[in-house]
């Protein structure tokens, strides 16, 4: 039986393939070798997409409540920046955790220094102290240096393996290598929201999202859609990680910022997953 809300979500998606066909169809080479007289009908048909793929947008953030169902209430989520991330998307991923009936357990920012390559040397020594500090069993001993960092950030911000005065501490030592920034009140999360921002060394990327997501019930990616063509994001859809947290391309949009929570509601149950305007499983997730 096909729901009312899976029905909305069909709908979400055909106005993102419209998207993506402005995104393939729409270029400053799509003329050329063509007929002049082509040119003219095909800029209005572009221009009717555009208008097309702007109504999916407001669509989508009008349907957003039927399209969530409250699937994250009693739910936390923890949003990770990387940095370059832009404000005003992350604003706009929050609020729709929040319009999904989650709580946001607090923003953190990674600092520059954590996914610069001349800057393993700290991130490692710093990695090794705190695994000794722990115990054995909070961080895996064979783990390399990034995936360990990923696992620390993991044991920061979710629901976790470790006491929360343990957790506390990874925090604060985090923030005085200044590597990552912690809010003020943090709150364990099960699910972590990371968005990404400029482009930066895909292992490094790839190490800590692999990290988090043995730490978290579910980890959605999220990046723009220049980041899935060419950048971080299509870094991680490389890496075998990939299969093992969710990945959203396209959330510099509306469309894109519902599908990344709908694919962390997924995420509760269902882990991996390849969505938006280039993800290999499709434009939202249907389930």
């Amino acid at each position: 039986m096909i729901t009312y809300r899976h029905h909305i979500t069909t709908l979400v998606a055909v106005f993102l393939a419209l998207a993506v066909g402005v995104v393939l169809g729409g270029g400053p080479l799509t003329d050329l070798g063509r007929e002049p007289s082509v040119a003219p009908a095909r800029a209005g048909a572009t221009r009717d997409a555009r208008e097309l793929a702007g109504f999916g947008d407001d669509f989508a953030a009008a349907g957003a409540a039927t399209l969530y169902d409250d699937r994250l209430r009693d739910h936390a989520v923890a949003v990770l920046t990387l940095p370059g991330a832009d404000d005003d998307v992350v604003g706009a991923l929050t609020q729709q955790v929040e319009e999904a009936g989650g709580t946001v357990a607090g923003t953190y920012a990674a600092r520059p220094s954590l996914v610069a390559p001349g800057e393993k040397s700290l991130v490692d020594t710093l990695g090794s102290q705190l695994m000794t500090q722990l115990g054995d069993g909070a961080v895996a001993s064979d783990a390399s240096t990034y995936v360990r960092a990923g696992q620390l950030a993991g044991l920061a911000m979710a629901t976790g393996d470790v006491p929360a005065d343990d957790a506390s501490s990874v925090r604060q030592s985090l923030a005085g290598a200044e590597l990552l920034t912690s809010p003020e009140k943090p709150k364990a999360a099960d699910l972590v929201l990371v968005v990404l921002g400029t482009a930066t060394d895909d292992a490094i990327v790839s190490g800590l999202v692999d990290g988090l997501a043995a730490k978290a019930t579910g980890v959605v990616v999220a990046g723009d859609t220049d980041s899935a063509a060419s950048g971080d994001l299509a870094g991680v859809r490389r890496e075998p990680v990939g299969q093992d947290v969710a990945t959203v391309d396209g959330v510099e949009a509306p469309l894109g910022q519902v599908t990344a929570v709908l694919a962390l509601a997924r995420s509760l149950t269902v882990q991996g997953g390849s969505f938006g305007a280039s993800g290999s499983d499709g434009a939202v997730p249907l389930g």
